[in-house]
Protein backbone atom coordinates (compact mmCIF):
# COMPACT_ATOMS: atom_id res chain seq x y z
CA UNK A 1 0.00 0.00 0.00
CA UNK A 2 3.10 2.30 -0.53
CA UNK A 3 1.99 5.90 -1.84
CA UNK A 4 -1.48 5.95 -0.14
CA UNK A 5 -2.04 8.96 2.05
CA UNK A 6 -4.14 9.11 5.37
CA UNK A 7 -4.87 12.50 7.11
CA UNK A 8 -4.09 13.14 11.13
CA UNK A 9 -5.68 16.08 11.77
CA UNK A 10 -4.42 18.84 9.67
CA UNK A 11 -1.32 17.04 8.38
CA UNK A 12 -0.86 14.52 5.15
CA UNK A 13 1.48 12.04 5.85
CA UNK A 14 2.99 9.30 3.45
CA UNK A 15 2.23 5.66 3.82
CA UNK A 16 4.67 3.12 4.33
CA UNK A 17 3.76 -0.60 3.75
CA UNK A 18 0.63 0.42 4.89
CA UNK A 19 1.30 2.36 7.98
CA UNK A 20 1.58 6.18 8.71
CA UNK A 21 5.11 7.69 8.37
CA UNK A 22 5.55 10.61 10.99
CA UNK A 23 9.55 11.34 9.52
CA UNK A 24 8.31 13.86 7.59
CA UNK A 25 6.27 15.71 10.25
CA UNK A 26 8.17 19.37 11.09
CA UNK A 27 8.50 20.70 14.55
CA UNK A 28 7.27 23.94 13.30
CA UNK A 29 4.08 22.40 11.77
CA UNK A 30 1.32 25.06 13.14
CA UNK A 31 -1.63 22.59 13.03
CA UNK A 32 -0.08 19.70 14.63
CA UNK A 33 1.08 21.87 17.37
CA UNK A 34 -2.79 23.25 17.97
CA UNK A 35 -3.71 19.30 18.05
CA UNK A 36 -0.93 18.73 20.25
CA UNK A 37 -2.19 21.30 22.69
CA UNK A 38 -5.77 20.41 22.29
CA UNK A 39 -4.76 16.71 23.37
CA UNK A 40 -2.62 18.10 26.18
CA UNK A 41 -5.56 19.90 27.64
CA UNK A 42 -8.03 16.89 26.95
CA UNK A 43 -5.17 14.81 28.99
CA UNK A 44 -5.78 17.69 32.12
CA UNK A 45 -9.42 18.09 31.92
CA UNK A 46 -10.40 14.30 32.00
CA UNK A 47 -11.94 13.47 35.47
CA UNK A 48 -11.42 9.66 37.26
CA UNK A 49 -14.36 8.81 36.88
CA UNK A 50 -14.42 10.26 32.94
CA UNK A 51 -11.42 7.83 32.27
CA UNK A 52 -12.81 5.08 33.96
CA UNK A 53 -16.14 5.48 31.29
CA UNK A 54 -14.11 6.04 28.28
CA UNK A 55 -10.59 3.96 29.20
CA UNK A 56 -12.09 0.88 30.96
CA UNK A 57 -10.87 -1.79 28.67
CA UNK A 58 -7.13 0.39 29.20
CA UNK A 59 -7.81 -0.29 32.67
CA UNK A 60 -8.94 -3.82 31.95
CA UNK A 61 -5.91 -4.78 30.08
CA UNK A 62 -3.02 -2.62 32.58
CA UNK A 63 -4.56 -4.64 35.30
CA UNK A 64 -3.94 -8.42 33.70
CA UNK A 65 -0.42 -7.81 31.90
CA UNK A 66 1.02 -6.45 35.47
CA UNK A 67 -0.82 -9.11 37.28
CA UNK A 68 2.69 -11.49 36.18
CA UNK A 69 3.90 -9.53 38.56
CA UNK A 70 1.75 -11.69 41.48
CA UNK A 71 4.26 -14.77 39.91
CA UNK A 72 7.48 -12.60 41.48
CA UNK A 73 5.27 -11.48 44.75
CA UNK A 74 4.37 -14.45 45.42
CA UNK A 75 7.87 -16.34 44.93
CA UNK A 76 9.84 -13.43 46.50
CA UNK A 77 7.77 -13.76 49.84
CA UNK A 78 7.80 -18.04 49.39
CA UNK A 79 11.40 -18.50 49.51
CA UNK A 80 11.66 -15.42 51.95
CA UNK A 81 9.30 -17.48 54.31
CA UNK A 82 10.73 -20.82 53.36
CA UNK A 83 13.74 -20.28 55.72
CA UNK A 84 11.51 -20.76 58.53
CA UNK A 85 9.75 -23.76 57.26
CA UNK A 86 9.67 -26.84 59.36
CA UNK A 87 9.60 -29.22 56.25
CA UNK A 88 11.87 -27.17 53.93
CA UNK A 89 14.51 -26.62 56.42
CA UNK A 90 14.10 -30.39 57.14
CA UNK A 91 14.99 -30.92 53.63
CA UNK A 92 17.48 -28.31 52.48
CA UNK A 93 18.86 -27.31 55.72
CA UNK A 94 21.54 -29.13 58.23
CA UNK A 95 20.91 -30.14 62.08
CA UNK A 96 22.25 -27.74 64.50
CA UNK A 97 21.51 -28.95 67.93
CA UNK A 98 18.56 -29.54 70.08
CA UNK A 99 17.39 -26.25 70.26
CA UNK A 100 17.21 -24.93 66.68
CA UNK A 101 16.65 -27.86 64.91
CA UNK A 102 17.52 -27.94 61.27
CA UNK A 103 18.52 -24.87 60.08
CA UNK A 104 19.36 -23.30 56.39
CA UNK A 105 22.80 -21.78 57.35
CA UNK A 106 23.10 -18.35 57.02
CA UNK A 107 25.54 -18.75 53.77
CA UNK A 108 23.06 -20.51 51.72
CA UNK A 109 20.22 -18.30 52.82
CA UNK A 110 22.54 -14.95 51.16
CA UNK A 111 23.52 -17.19 47.94
CA UNK A 112 19.74 -18.12 47.70
CA UNK A 113 18.98 -14.20 47.40
CA UNK A 114 22.16 -12.91 45.72
CA UNK A 115 21.59 -15.58 42.74
CA UNK A 116 17.86 -14.52 42.58
CA UNK A 117 18.52 -10.82 42.16
CA UNK A 118 21.25 -11.65 39.90
CA UNK A 119 18.95 -13.46 37.12
CA UNK A 120 15.97 -10.30 38.11
CA UNK A 121 18.99 -8.29 36.78
CA UNK A 122 19.58 -10.42 33.95
CA UNK A 123 15.75 -10.60 33.22
CA UNK A 124 15.17 -6.72 33.69
CA UNK A 125 18.29 -5.92 31.28
CA UNK A 126 16.90 -8.65 28.56
CA UNK A 127 13.39 -6.81 28.74
CA UNK A 128 14.63 -3.23 27.93
CA UNK A 129 16.39 -4.39 25.02
CA UNK A 130 13.94 -7.21 23.70
CA UNK A 131 10.66 -4.78 24.37
CA UNK A 132 12.00 -2.19 22.78
CA UNK A 133 12.56 -4.42 19.43
CA UNK A 134 9.22 -6.79 19.47
CA UNK A 135 7.04 -4.90 22.09
CA UNK A 136 5.79 -5.64 25.05
CA UNK A 137 3.47 -9.08 24.51
CA UNK A 138 5.27 -11.12 22.35
CA UNK A 139 8.42 -10.69 25.43
CA UNK A 140 5.44 -11.20 27.70
CA UNK A 141 4.62 -14.43 26.47
CA UNK A 142 7.85 -15.55 25.36
CA UNK A 143 8.60 -15.21 29.74
CA UNK A 144 5.68 -17.19 30.42
CA UNK A 145 6.20 -20.00 28.42
CA UNK A 146 9.70 -20.30 29.12
CA UNK A 147 8.77 -19.75 33.34
CA UNK A 148 6.40 -23.07 33.08
CA UNK A 149 9.47 -24.84 32.03
CA UNK A 150 11.73 -23.50 34.88
CA UNK A 151 9.04 -24.27 37.30
CA UNK A 152 9.89 -28.12 37.14
CA UNK A 153 13.43 -27.71 37.99
CA UNK A 154 12.30 -26.02 41.86
CA UNK A 155 9.44 -28.80 42.07
CA UNK A 156 11.85 -31.51 41.59
CA UNK A 157 14.86 -30.57 43.33
CA UNK A 158 16.11 -32.93 45.54
CA UNK A 159 18.97 -30.50 47.15
CA UNK A 160 19.79 -27.22 47.44
CA UNK A 161 22.17 -27.07 45.08
CA UNK A 162 19.29 -27.91 42.19
CA UNK A 163 17.08 -25.48 44.09
CA UNK A 164 19.59 -22.80 43.56
CA UNK A 165 19.78 -23.27 39.73
CA UNK A 166 15.90 -23.34 39.13
CA UNK A 167 15.29 -20.23 41.13
CA UNK A 168 18.30 -18.66 39.25
CA UNK A 169 16.20 -19.52 35.74
CA UNK A 170 13.24 -18.69 37.50
CA UNK A 171 14.36 -15.49 38.30
CA UNK A 172 15.09 -14.16 34.87
CA UNK A 173 11.38 -14.31 33.96
CA UNK A 174 10.69 -12.40 36.64
CA UNK A 175 12.78 -9.84 36.15
CA UNK A 176 11.13 -9.27 33.12
CA UNK A 177 7.34 -9.09 34.40
CA UNK A 178 8.69 -7.03 36.98
CA UNK A 179 10.09 -4.26 34.61
CA UNK A 180 6.93 -5.02 31.52
CA UNK A 181 3.95 -4.38 34.43
CA UNK A 182 4.55 -0.84 35.25
CA UNK A 183 5.59 0.50 31.55
CA UNK A 184 2.43 -0.82 29.98
CA UNK A 185 0.46 0.35 32.12
CA UNK A 186 2.36 3.86 31.92
CA UNK A 187 2.03 3.50 28.66
CA UNK A 188 -1.61 2.76 27.72
CA UNK A 189 -3.48 4.74 30.60
CA UNK A 190 -4.52 8.16 30.67
CA UNK A 191 -3.26 10.60 32.49
CA UNK A 192 -6.08 10.49 35.01
CA UNK A 193 -5.49 6.20 35.98
CA UNK A 194 -1.85 6.45 35.39
CA UNK A 195 -1.27 6.93 39.33
CA UNK A 196 -3.92 4.22 40.07
CA UNK A 197 -2.80 1.55 37.23
CA UNK A 198 1.06 1.72 37.62
CA UNK A 199 0.36 1.66 41.76
CA UNK A 200 -1.27 -1.93 41.04
CA UNK A 201 2.28 -3.06 40.41
CA UNK A 202 2.76 -2.86 44.64
CA UNK A 203 -0.90 -4.70 44.96
CA UNK A 204 0.18 -7.36 42.49
CA UNK A 205 3.27 -8.23 44.75
CA UNK A 206 0.75 -8.08 47.76
CA UNK A 207 -1.61 -10.44 45.98
CA UNK A 208 1.66 -13.04 45.49
CA UNK A 209 2.61 -12.32 48.79
CA UNK A 210 -0.61 -12.75 50.51
CA UNK A 211 -1.21 -16.02 48.82
CA UNK A 212 1.48 -17.19 49.76
CA UNK A 213 1.44 -16.56 53.32
CA UNK A 214 -2.34 -18.41 52.83
CA UNK A 215 -0.38 -21.44 51.43
CA UNK A 216 2.46 -21.96 53.74
CA UNK A 217 0.01 -21.11 56.86
CA UNK A 218 -2.38 -23.85 55.43
CA UNK A 219 0.77 -26.38 55.25
CA UNK A 220 2.83 -25.55 57.96
CA UNK A 221 2.08 -28.65 60.30
CA UNK A 222 2.61 -30.63 57.29
CA UNK A 223 6.45 -32.26 57.55
CA UNK A 224 6.02 -34.75 54.77
CA UNK A 225 7.69 -33.25 51.34
CA UNK A 226 4.28 -32.06 50.37
CA UNK A 227 4.77 -29.39 52.53
CA UNK A 228 7.19 -27.35 50.44
CA UNK A 229 6.39 -28.79 47.20
CA UNK A 230 2.72 -27.94 46.92
CA UNK A 231 4.04 -24.21 47.50
CA UNK A 232 6.49 -24.35 44.37
CA UNK A 233 3.57 -25.97 42.16
CA UNK A 234 1.12 -23.01 43.05
CA UNK A 235 3.37 -21.72 40.47
CA UNK A 236 1.72 -22.85 37.45
CA UNK A 237 -1.15 -21.61 38.01
CA UNK A 238 -0.79 -18.18 36.45
CA UNK A 239 1.58 -18.64 33.01
CA UNK A 240 -1.59 -20.29 31.08
CA UNK A 241 -4.51 -17.15 31.62
CA UNK A 242 -1.67 -15.21 31.71
CA UNK A 243 -0.03 -16.25 28.62
CA UNK A 244 -3.68 -15.65 26.98
CA UNK A 245 -4.26 -11.97 28.58
CA UNK A 246 -0.78 -11.31 26.65
CA UNK A 247 -2.15 -12.93 23.48
CA UNK A 248 -5.10 -10.66 22.93
CA UNK A 249 -4.00 -7.51 24.51
CA UNK A 250 -3.29 -4.80 22.31
CA UNK A 251 0.25 -3.53 22.05
CA UNK A 252 1.11 -0.44 23.60
CA UNK A 253 0.70 2.55 20.89
CA UNK A 254 3.47 4.56 22.31
CA UNK A 255 5.74 1.58 21.59
CA UNK A 256 4.01 1.22 17.81
CA UNK A 257 4.24 5.10 17.57
CA UNK A 258 8.13 4.39 18.31
CA UNK A 259 8.74 2.30 15.61
CA UNK A 260 6.65 4.53 13.33
CA UNK A 261 3.13 2.22 12.91
CA UNK A 262 1.25 5.63 13.12
CA UNK A 263 -2.03 3.42 11.96
CA UNK A 264 -1.47 0.35 13.97
CA UNK A 265 -0.67 2.83 17.15
CA UNK A 266 -4.33 4.51 16.32
CA UNK A 267 -6.28 0.98 16.67
CA UNK A 268 -5.04 0.09 19.45
CA UNK A 269 -5.80 3.24 21.06
CA UNK A 270 -9.30 2.46 19.57
CA UNK A 271 -8.55 -0.84 21.32
CA UNK A 272 -8.00 0.68 24.99
CA UNK A 273 -10.66 3.15 24.51
CA UNK A 274 -14.79 3.47 24.00
CA UNK A 275 -15.42 4.93 20.45
CA UNK A 276 -18.77 6.60 21.55
CA UNK A 277 -16.67 8.44 23.19
CA UNK A 278 -15.74 10.99 20.69
CA UNK A 279 -12.05 10.87 21.54
CA UNK A 280 -9.74 12.48 19.05
CA UNK A 281 -7.33 9.43 17.74
CA UNK A 282 -5.75 11.90 15.63
CA UNK A 283 -4.68 14.45 18.19
CA UNK A 284 -3.63 11.63 20.67
CA UNK A 285 -1.53 9.76 18.19
CA UNK A 286 -0.11 13.58 17.29
CA UNK A 287 0.82 14.65 20.98
CA UNK A 288 2.55 11.12 20.76
CA UNK A 289 4.73 11.77 17.61
CA UNK A 290 5.44 15.55 18.72
CA UNK A 291 6.48 13.98 22.68
CA UNK A 292 8.57 11.14 20.51
CA UNK A 293 10.18 13.95 18.14
CA UNK A 294 10.97 15.55 20.95
CA UNK A 295 12.80 13.23 22.89
CA UNK A 296 14.42 12.76 19.55
CA UNK A 297 16.02 16.01 19.06
CA UNK A 298 17.65 16.02 22.32
CA UNK A 299 19.01 11.95 22.32
CA UNK A 300 18.00 9.80 19.29
CA UNK A 301 18.04 6.07 19.99
CA UNK A 302 16.71 3.56 22.56
CA UNK A 303 19.49 1.77 23.95
CA UNK A 304 20.55 1.58 27.61
CA UNK A 305 23.49 4.60 27.34
CA UNK A 306 20.49 7.02 26.08
CA UNK A 307 19.22 7.21 29.58
CA UNK A 308 22.63 8.81 30.39
CA UNK A 309 22.50 11.29 27.78
CA UNK A 310 20.87 14.49 28.69
CA UNK A 311 18.17 15.32 30.97
CA UNK A 312 17.84 11.25 30.74
CA UNK A 313 20.38 11.47 33.17
CA UNK A 314 18.38 12.82 35.92
CA UNK A 315 15.39 10.81 35.02
CA UNK A 316 17.27 7.87 35.91
CA UNK A 317 19.25 8.81 38.83
CA UNK A 318 15.69 9.16 40.35
CA UNK A 319 14.04 5.83 39.27
CA UNK A 320 17.05 4.16 40.33
CA UNK A 321 17.14 5.97 44.10
CA UNK A 322 13.61 5.04 44.03
CA UNK A 323 13.85 1.42 43.53
CA UNK A 324 16.78 1.48 45.85
CA UNK A 325 14.73 3.51 48.56
CA UNK A 326 12.62 0.23 48.56
CA UNK A 327 15.77 -2.11 49.53
CA UNK A 328 16.75 0.18 52.20
CA UNK A 329 13.98 1.15 54.03
CA UNK A 330 13.76 -2.30 55.90
CA UNK A 331 11.67 -4.51 53.47
CA UNK A 332 14.63 -7.40 53.96
CA UNK A 333 13.59 -7.25 57.94
CA UNK A 334 9.32 -6.67 57.23
CA UNK A 335 9.15 -9.12 54.44
CA UNK A 336 11.11 -12.12 56.18
CA UNK A 337 8.51 -11.45 58.92
CA UNK A 338 7.89 -15.29 60.17
CA UNK A 339 11.96 -15.97 60.35
CA UNK A 340 12.00 -12.50 62.64
CA UNK A 341 9.29 -13.69 64.49
CA UNK A 342 10.68 -16.98 65.31
CA UNK A 343 13.86 -15.93 66.00
CA UNK A 344 11.87 -13.64 68.62
CA UNK A 345 10.52 -16.28 70.27
CA UNK A 346 7.01 -16.70 68.52
CA UNK A 347 6.70 -19.95 67.75
CA UNK A 348 5.98 -21.36 64.07
CA UNK A 349 2.41 -21.58 63.58
CA UNK A 350 1.75 -18.55 65.20
CA UNK A 351 4.58 -16.69 62.66
CA UNK A 352 3.10 -18.27 59.99
CA UNK A 353 0.10 -16.43 61.41
CA UNK A 354 0.99 -13.44 61.62
CA UNK A 355 2.55 -13.53 58.74
CA UNK A 356 -0.62 -14.05 56.93
CA UNK A 357 -2.43 -11.06 58.42
CA UNK A 358 0.51 -8.97 57.70
CA UNK A 359 0.11 -9.81 54.03
CA UNK A 360 -3.79 -9.36 54.27
CA UNK A 361 -3.11 -5.43 55.94
CA UNK A 362 -0.70 -5.10 52.67
CA UNK A 363 -2.99 -6.00 50.69
CA UNK A 364 -5.77 -3.40 51.86
CA UNK A 365 -2.97 -0.76 52.05
CA UNK A 366 -2.21 -0.77 48.71
CA UNK A 367 -5.67 -0.15 47.69
CA UNK A 368 -6.12 2.55 50.48
CA UNK A 369 -3.17 4.44 48.59
CA UNK A 370 -5.44 4.50 45.25
CA UNK A 371 -7.71 7.08 47.17
CA UNK A 372 -5.13 9.74 47.86
CA UNK A 373 -2.91 8.94 44.76
CA UNK A 374 -5.61 11.12 42.84
CA UNK A 375 -5.43 13.76 45.53
CA UNK A 376 -2.30 13.95 47.13
CA UNK A 377 1.20 15.00 45.35
CA UNK A 378 3.78 11.63 44.75
CA UNK A 379 6.48 12.98 46.04
CA UNK A 380 4.43 14.22 49.69
CA UNK A 381 3.23 10.60 49.76
CA UNK A 382 6.88 9.35 49.46
CA UNK A 383 8.44 11.67 51.91
CA UNK A 384 5.58 10.77 54.42
CA UNK A 385 5.94 7.49 54.09
CA UNK A 386 9.64 7.68 54.87
CA UNK A 387 8.35 9.49 57.80
CA UNK A 388 6.48 6.75 59.15
CA UNK A 389 9.25 3.41 58.12
CA UNK A 390 11.60 5.28 59.93
CA UNK A 391 9.77 5.85 63.42
CA UNK A 392 8.89 2.42 63.12
CA UNK A 393 12.05 1.03 62.70
CA UNK A 394 13.62 2.95 65.59
CA UNK A 395 10.96 1.18 67.56
CA UNK A 396 11.59 -1.77 66.71
CA UNK A 397 15.33 -1.40 67.42
CA UNK A 398 14.50 0.76 71.01
CA UNK A 399 12.20 -2.67 72.11
CA UNK A 400 15.10 -5.09 70.84
CA UNK A 401 17.45 -3.24 73.71
CA UNK A 402 15.12 -4.48 76.52
CA UNK A 403 14.79 -7.46 78.11
CA UNK A 404 13.12 -9.68 76.17
CA UNK A 405 9.67 -11.35 76.98
CA UNK A 406 6.21 -12.42 75.03
CA UNK A 407 4.86 -9.29 75.18
CA UNK A 408 8.04 -7.68 73.43
CA UNK A 409 8.17 -10.33 70.97
CA UNK A 410 4.13 -9.43 70.18
CA UNK A 411 5.03 -5.89 70.06
CA UNK A 412 8.06 -6.17 67.61
CA UNK A 413 5.53 -7.93 65.43
CA UNK A 414 2.75 -5.75 65.68
CA UNK A 415 5.32 -3.02 64.62
CA UNK A 416 6.60 -5.19 61.45
CA UNK A 417 2.70 -5.56 60.26
CA UNK A 418 2.26 -1.58 61.05
CA UNK A 419 5.88 -1.16 59.08
CA UNK A 420 3.56 -3.12 56.25
CA UNK A 421 0.93 -1.25 56.11
CA UNK A 422 2.78 2.35 56.25
CA UNK A 423 4.96 0.90 53.20
CA UNK A 424 1.76 -0.74 51.44
CA UNK A 425 0.27 2.45 51.78
CA UNK A 426 3.10 5.03 50.44
CA UNK A 427 6.89 3.94 49.64
CA UNK A 428 5.28 0.55 47.82
CA UNK A 429 2.60 1.86 45.47
CA UNK A 430 4.55 5.23 44.74
CA UNK A 431 7.16 4.42 44.10
CA UNK A 432 6.27 1.71 40.67
CA UNK A 433 3.34 5.25 40.02
CA UNK A 434 6.81 7.58 40.00
CA UNK A 435 9.51 5.61 38.02
CA UNK A 436 6.57 4.43 35.48
CA UNK A 437 6.05 8.15 34.93
CA UNK A 438 9.53 9.37 35.05
CA UNK A 439 11.47 8.38 32.30
CA UNK A 440 10.87 9.81 28.60
CA UNK A 441 8.42 7.68 26.29
CA UNK A 442 11.04 7.02 24.37
CA UNK A 443 13.87 5.22 26.80
CA UNK A 444 10.78 4.35 29.89
CA UNK A 445 10.73 0.63 29.66
CA UNK A 446 14.97 1.21 29.84
CA UNK A 447 14.34 3.43 32.66
CA UNK A 448 12.14 1.01 34.58
CA UNK A 449 14.78 -1.68 33.56
CA UNK A 450 17.91 0.04 35.14
CA UNK A 451 15.68 1.28 38.24
CA UNK A 452 14.49 -2.29 39.10
CA UNK A 453 18.04 -3.66 38.32
CA UNK A 454 19.02 -1.21 41.05
CA UNK A 455 16.27 -2.96 43.45
CA UNK A 456 17.86 -6.39 42.51
CA UNK A 457 21.47 -5.17 43.10
CA UNK A 458 20.58 -3.54 46.44
CA UNK A 459 18.79 -6.92 47.06
CA UNK A 460 22.12 -9.08 46.63
CA UNK A 461 23.39 -7.04 49.48
CA UNK A 462 20.74 -6.99 51.85
CA UNK A 463 20.53 -10.59 50.98
CA UNK A 464 23.58 -11.32 52.15
CA UNK A 465 23.53 -8.90 55.18
CA UNK A 466 20.18 -9.92 56.56
CA UNK A 467 20.71 -13.37 57.11
CA UNK A 468 23.38 -12.52 58.76
CA UNK A 469 21.79 -10.02 60.60
CA UNK A 470 18.63 -12.32 62.20
CA UNK A 471 20.58 -15.72 61.72
CA UNK A 472 21.48 -17.55 65.31
CA UNK A 473 24.09 -19.22 63.43
CA UNK A 474 25.58 -16.00 62.67
CA UNK A 475 25.89 -12.46 64.03
CA UNK A 476 22.31 -12.77 65.93
CA UNK A 477 21.47 -9.18 65.91
CA UNK A 478 17.79 -9.68 65.87
CA UNK A 479 15.65 -6.71 66.05
CA UNK A 480 18.20 -4.73 66.70
CA UNK A 481 18.62 -5.09 63.00
CA UNK A 482 16.31 -2.11 63.07
CA UNK A 483 18.66 0.69 63.51
CA UNK A 484 20.55 -0.32 60.33
CA UNK A 485 18.26 0.47 57.88
CA UNK A 486 16.34 3.19 60.00
CA UNK A 487 19.85 4.78 59.29
CA UNK A 488 19.80 3.99 55.78
CA UNK A 489 16.27 5.32 55.26
CA UNK A 490 17.26 8.44 56.57
CA UNK A 491 20.11 9.25 54.32
CA UNK A 492 17.61 8.57 50.99
CA UNK A 493 14.51 10.50 52.76
CA UNK A 494 17.60 13.36 52.82
CA UNK A 495 17.78 13.11 48.89
CA UNK A 496 14.67 12.92 48.35
CA UNK A 497 13.74 15.67 49.82
CA UNK A 498 16.21 17.64 47.22
CA UNK A 499 15.85 15.46 44.51
CA UNK A 500 12.43 13.97 43.83
CA UNK A 501 10.51 16.04 41.29
CA UNK A 502 6.64 16.11 41.49
CA UNK A 503 4.78 14.07 38.46
CA UNK A 504 1.46 14.02 39.34
CA UNK A 505 -1.34 16.05 37.15
CA UNK A 506 1.91 16.19 34.15
CA UNK A 507 1.37 14.53 31.14
CA UNK A 508 4.89 12.89 29.49
CA UNK A 509 5.40 16.06 26.75
CA UNK A 510 5.32 18.25 30.12
CA UNK A 511 7.64 16.82 32.00
CA UNK A 512 10.36 16.45 29.01
CA UNK A 513 9.77 20.07 28.97
CA UNK A 514 10.54 20.74 32.80
CA UNK A 515 13.66 18.29 32.55
CA UNK A 516 14.95 20.54 29.47
CA UNK A 517 14.33 23.12 31.07
CA UNK A 518 16.29 21.87 34.71
CA UNK A 519 13.32 22.83 37.01
CA UNK A 520 14.14 22.45 40.17
CA UNK A 521 12.61 19.12 42.10
CA UNK A 522 10.82 21.02 44.56
CA UNK A 523 9.07 23.42 42.19
CA UNK A 524 8.31 20.72 39.83
CA UNK A 525 4.42 20.45 40.87
CA UNK A 526 3.84 24.77 40.67
CA UNK A 527 5.86 25.01 37.85
CA UNK A 528 3.90 27.30 35.00
CA UNK A 529 4.46 26.28 31.84
CA UNK A 530 3.78 27.97 28.53
CA UNK A 531 2.41 25.81 26.29
CA UNK A 532 2.98 27.95 22.54
CA UNK A 533 6.68 27.43 24.35
CA UNK A 534 6.29 23.79 24.80
CA UNK A 535 5.01 23.06 21.48
CA UNK A 536 7.44 25.84 19.51
CA UNK A 537 10.54 23.03 18.96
Amino acid sequence: MAGRTEKTGHKHIESTDGDLNFQSVGADDKGLNVEAIQATASEHSLSFWQAIKTYKKAAFWAVLISTTVVMEGYDTALLGSFMGYPAFRKQYGTYQNAKDGYQISSGWQATLNICGSISNVIGAMMNGYLTAKFGHRFVLMSMLAILSAFIFIVFFATNIRVLLAGEFMCGIAWGVFATTGPSYAAEVAPLALRGHLTAYTNLCWCIGQFVSAGVLKALVTNETQWGYRIPFAVQWVWPVPLFLAALFAPESPWYLVRVGKLEAAKKSLMRLSEPSHNVDYDAVVTLMVHTDKMEKDETAGVSYIDTFKGTNLRRTEIACMLFMSQVVDGCALAYSATFFFEQAGIDAVASYGLGLGGTGIAFVGTIISWFWISHVGRRKIWLYGFYWLISVLLLIGILACVPTSTAISYAQAGLSIAWLGGYSMSVGPIVYTIVSEIGSTRLRTQTVVLGRSTYYIGGIVSGVLEPYFMSPTAWNAQGKTAFFWAGLSILVTIWGWFRLPETKDRTFGEMDYMFQKRVSARKFATYMINEDDQFRR
